[in-house]
């Protein structure tokens, strides 16, 4: 269990540390309808996230696996589709190598989702 979930440590953390931002009116007003969906404060909410991301720093598993099990089905269908058939050995390389790129691969397919979603901006200033 994670040490921020338990209630009984929580009450003895001190939050002595701010992390702020300015948003749009109406991105204020998305947010606030996030938070008030999950019945917590808008603070709370914010915090969650900022917590919940930080935790994906490291790339999301879920997505790597996913990513793991795509790059198989291609790589060994494709053979199978061809009429070839697929040794033992040739299969557990093919595992062995997923195995080494998915983590890279899903980290490489998030980033570029992420700056696919975010606004672009001109100059030095940063406005657009």
């Amino acid at each position: 269990m994670c040490f921020l979930a338990d209630p009984t440590f929580r009450s003895k953390i001190f939050r002595t540390r701010t992390v702020s931002t300015k948003v749009t009116e109406q991105e204020f007003a998305e947010v606030e309808a996030l938070a008030a969906e999950r019945g917590v404060s808008l603070s709370e909410w914010c915090r969650e996230v900022l917590l919940r991301e930080r935790g994906r720093a490291g790339g999301d598993p879920t997505l790597a696996e996913i990513v793991g099990v795509r790059l198989l089905l291609v790589n060994a269908l494709r053979p199978l589709v061809a009429g070839e058939k697929m040794t033992n050995k040739t299969f557990d390389d093919l595992v062995d190598q997923i195995k080494e790129v998915k983590y890279k691969l899903a980290a490489t397919l998030q980033q570029a989702a992420q700056k696919k979603s975010q606004p672009e901006k001109s100059g030095l200033d940063g406005k657009r």
